[in-house]
C-alpha cells in the first residue's frame, strides 16, 4: 500500500520568502502590465513588501519598469512588467513522426525554432539533431548562454515501447535511454523530462488560455492521443502519473483504442486511403476528396470520443476543454465545433457542459510547453513551494 502523504507542514522565511517572489513575478506576467499598488491588492502582500519583492526583481532583471499608469487620485505608480530577455529555454518534442526543438524568451515567444520530420527516429539521431541545431539557435538569436536556463523534454510515456505500425525493432531502444543524457551537452543546465500531452498543458497553462480557465482537460493531437488535467489551476498526474490517457481507452464494440483513430497517425491514414497525404488538408475547402476524407475521419473522431467527454464533463465538471493539434486551425476548430455540436445533442442533456476551444499555443505546443517547465522549476509559483518533501513516517 502507498504512504499517504500528509500536506501539512511548517516553513521558514527562505522558502517563504521564495514562494512570495514567485507569486508576484507570476501576477505581473499574467497582468502584463502592474503597478505596486495593484500587485499588493492581488497577492496580499504589504506594500513594503511588494516594494522590496519589485526591486530584487528589477536588480535581477526579470522585470523593467515601463512608464506609468494612473489608478484614481495620486501619483501615477510606475508600471512593472515581465523583461523578456531575461531568461531563455529550450524545449524538445519528441515524438513518433518528428523532432522540434523550440528556444523561448521569459514570456514564452518562440526566438528560434527546428523542425525535423522523421518516422521513428532513434536516441542517436535526435541527439545528433539537437548537436547541429541548439548552439546554431543560441548564436543567431544573440542570446546570451548564461541567460539559458534549462532544456524542456516532451515525449510520449512508453516511447518504444507501445509497438506502432511502421516501428523498427530499434526503436525499442527509447525504453532504456535517459533523456536527459541525451541533452546533458553543450549547455551545464538543468534538464526536464515530460510527458508530450502534461508539457503541452502546462504551456497553455502559463501562456495560453490556462489564466482564463479555472479548470480545464487539454486534448493532444500528436501521432497518439494524449491528454492533461487541469484542476483549480494546478496539474493533477494521478496516483501513478498517468492521468489524462485518454488515447489508451478502448473503444466499445470495437477491437481498437481511441487513439487508433484520433491521432495524427490514424488521421494520416484515412488520408492515405483516398491518395491523399495531411499536407492536402491546406486544400480542404477547395477539394471535394480532401474534404471528403476529412469529414469521414472528423465523423469517426466525434463517434470515438464523445464517451470520454461525456464522462470528463460529469465526473471532473471542467471549466473548459481545450485541443491541441498538429493540424491547421481551421481544422482543430472544426473538431471542437463538431464536438460540441454532439455533446449539445445528448438527452437529456448533461448536469454541466465545458466549452470546447482550440488552443492558443496549438502549433508546436508540446515543444513551448516543454520550454516553460526550467522557468516553473526556476521562478514560476509552485503548488508544493510550502510543503516538505519527505513523506511522513
Amino acid at each position: 500500500m502507498t504512504k499517504v502523504r500528509v500536506r501539512l507542514s511548517g516553513t521558514n522565511l527562505p522558502r517563504a520568502a521564495d514562494h512570495n517572489q514567485r507569486v508576484t513575478l507570476h501576477a505581473i506576467r499574467v497582468h502584463k502590465s502592474i503597478t505596486r499598488v495593484a500587485l499588493a491588492r492581488i497577492t496580499g502582500l504589504t506594500a513594503p513588501a511588494v516594494a522590496n519583492i519589485a526591486k530584487r526583481l528589477l536588480d535581477e532583471e526579470l522585470v523593467i519598469e515601463n512608464g506609468r499608469l494612473r489608478q484614481g487620485r495620486g501619483q501615477p505608480g510606475k508600471v512593472l512588467q515581465i523583461n523578456p530577455a531575461a531568461r531563455f529555454s529550450f524545449g524538445v518534442n519528441i515524438d513518433r513522426d518528428h523532432v522540434s526543438i523550440v528556444l523561448v524568451n521569459f514570456t514564452g515567444e518562440v526566438v528560434a525554432r527546428r523542425h525535423r520530420d522523421s518516422a521513428f527516429a532513434l536516441p542517436a539521431e535526435v541527439q545528433a539533431f539537437w548537436h547541429e541545431h541548439a548552439p546554431t539557435m543560441v548564436a543567431e538569436s544573440g542570446v546570451a548562454v548564461d541567460r539559458l536556463i534549462g532544456i524542456g523534454v516532451a515525449m510520449p510515456d512508453d516511447l518504444g515501447g507501445i509497438r506502432m505500425p511502421g516501428a523498427p525493432p530499434s526503436y525499442s531502444d527509447w525504453s532504456r535511454t535517459d533523456a536527459t543524457e541525451l541533452f546533458a551537452a553543450p549547455f551545464a543546465v538543468p534538464v526536464f523530462p515530460e510527458n508530450d500531452a502534461a508539457a503541452a498543458a502546462l504551456g497553455e497553462q502559463q501562456f495560453g488560455c490556462g489564466p482564463e480557465l479555472s479548470s480545464a482537460l487539454y486534448i493532444l493531437l500528436s501521432s497518439g492521443l494524449g491528454g492533461g488535467l487541469l484542476i483549480e489551476g494546478h496539474y493533477v498526474r494521478g496516483a501513478t502519473g498517468r492521468s489524462g490517457e485518454i488515447g489508451l481507452i478502448p473503444v466499445a464494440g470495437r477491437d481498437e483504442l481511441v487513439q487508433d483513430h484520433v491521432s495524427i497517425s490514424g488521421l494520416a491514414r484515412v488520408l492515405g486511403q483516398a491518395g491523399l497525404g495531411l499536407i492536402d488538408l491546406s486544400r480542404l475547402d477547395e477539394d471535394a476528396t480532401v474534404a471528403s476524407a476529412w469529414q469521414g475521419w472528423l465523423d469517426g473522431a466525434v463517434e470515438r470520443l464523445l464517451p470520454s467527454l461525456v464522462a470528463a464533463n460529469c465526473l471532473i465538471n471542467p471549466a473548459g476543454i481545450v485541443i491541441g493539434a498538429r493540424l491547421p486551425g481551421a481544422c482543430t476548430d472544426q473538431l471542437a465545433q463538431a464536438l460540441s455540436d454532439a455533446l449539445g445533442r445528448i438527452d437529456p442533456p448533461l448536469p454541466a457542459n465545458a466549452p470546447i476551444r482550440r488552443a492558443m499555443l496549438s502549433d508546436d505546443a508540446p515543444a513551448i510547453g516543454a520550454a516553460i517547465l526550467p522557468f516553473n522549476h526556476a521562478l514560476l509559483p509552485q503548488s508544493d513551494t510550502l510543503w516538505k518533501d519527505t513523506a511522513a513516517l
